[in-house]
């Protein structure tokens, strides 16, 4: 039987790139003592308020069928907390609200690219970006994100690659897989790239409350030049500990909400009012759950950077914000396939290769900081000793 053409373009671009997880999920099955840190799942649950104010809701009888655009109280309770933190007014008609970010960037994407079209977007990125471009027929056009400019997306990279086809610049502050973080001056060189030469930018900021001390949060919403070509997704996925909520948004002009609701209502004719009213009341004050997990992320990356470059030949890129650290295996001789591949059946620690996130990383793989920190002490242990064991068979060889 004949498939449509998205199934092909979309092939290869789900499960493929969890193959260390899905074989570490397997072997931990079997027995082995494995140390998982390939996903990025907050290390708490939710607050039990959210979790009430759900069930409240549904009590309340709030599981009726949704307004297509998102309910009117979280739409509101949105545009409220975003006019307070871009300092521009953002009205609810400018906010759809949507099941999770994912779901969020696929509808954003579908609605303003199409065959033909180039979407510019850092290498590394997340894994399931390819797949949300390509979905449209669109193209991606990878960036590369340098680690001596700390991962952060350059306007002259942007520029370089820009061509007639190039229709939307793809940012996410922060950054997964770096934890990098856009200053304000990297927003305002980009939204001059974008102005130039009319484009879209859409932003995933996710990890907007996950931001460590002393690092500044930016973002292109908060740009009034930028204001009719920018579109922001988030959730409470993160910063309430909420994943499996699937409660999320994407904002920008009434323009682009008007433009995109049939197609939302196509796809979905709302989300569930009982969430939206659980996350209305969560987003209507700060994260009560966000401040430790800043403490807790920031404090694992630092214990993996000292561990492993005062006791092995690693190197580790210190994240500024999220849930994730970058580990440089290149000292190793080995691709980032091969060394998590290695790592995980020698020594029992599941991470995933930087090639799931682009080719930039091909030498380098991420952490979650997600685990506890007795998890996190016992990888460190166990990547060290493989490390020394790497390093004494390539001595015996030569």
């Amino acid at each position: 039987m004949k498939f449509a053409d998205i199934t092909e373009r979309l092939s290869g671009l789900g499960g493929a790139k969890w193959k260390v997880h899905i074989r570490a999920r397997a072997l931990a099955r079997e027995g082995r003592d494995i140390v998982e840190l390939t996903i990025g799942e907050p290390d708490v649950p939710p607050i039990d308020a959210l979790m009430e104010d759900a069930a409240g809701a549904m009590r309340g009888g709030r599981m009726g069928y949704s307004d297509g655009m998102g309910e009117p109280g979280l739409r509101a309770a949105l545009a409220r907390r975003y006019t307070e933190s871009t300092g521009r007014d953002i009205h609810p008609d400018m906010v759809m609200c949507l099941p999770g970010t994912q779901t969020s960037l696929f509808t954003t994407l579908m609605g303003i690219t199409q065959e033909g079209d180039e979407v510019l977007v850092g290498d590394p990125m997340y894994a399931t970006y390819e797949g949300c471009i390509r979905a449209s027929g669109a193209a991606m056009v990878p960036v590369p994100l340098a680690p001596e400019n700390g991962f952060r997306m350059r306007a002259a990279d942007i520029e370089a690659r820009i061509t007639p086809r190039s229709r939307v610049i793809m940012l996410n502050t922060p950054h997964n897989p770096t934890g990098a973080v856009l200053t304000q001056e990297d927003i305002r060189e980009i939204g001059a790239v974008a102005k130039k030469h009319d484009l879209w930018i859409i932003s995933d900021e996710v990890y907007e409350e996950l931001i460590f001390d002393g690092v500044a949060f930016a973002s292109p919403l908060a740009e009034p030049d930028l204001a009719e070509r920018t579109v922001i997704v988030s959730s409470i996925s993160k910063s309430h500990a909420a994943p499996g909520f699937r409660s999320g948004w994407a904002i920008g002009s009434i323009e682009f909400t008007q433009s995109l609701l049939p197609l939302s209502e196509t796809m979905l004719f709302g989300s569930q009012p009982f969430l939206a009213d659980a996350t209305a009341a969560a987003v209507s004050s700060p994260s009560t759950v966000a401040p430790g997990m800043r403490q807790r992320f920031a404090a694992r990356a630092g214990y993996i950077a000292t561990r492993l470059e005062n006791e092995s030949v690693l190197t580790v890129s210190r994240p500024q914000a999220g849930m994730f650290a970058l580990i440089d295996i290149s000292s190793t001789g080995m691709d980032a396939e091969t060394y998590a591949f290695d790592l995980l059946e020698q020594a029992g620690v599941a991470v995933m290769p930087g090639t799931s996130f682009g080719t930039t990383l091909d030498t380098w793989v991420r952490v979650a900081l997600t685990a506890s920190d007795a998890a996190i002490e016992t990888a460190c242990d166990r990547i060290i000793a493989h490390a020394a064991d790497i390093a004494a068979k390539r001595s015996a060889a030569e």
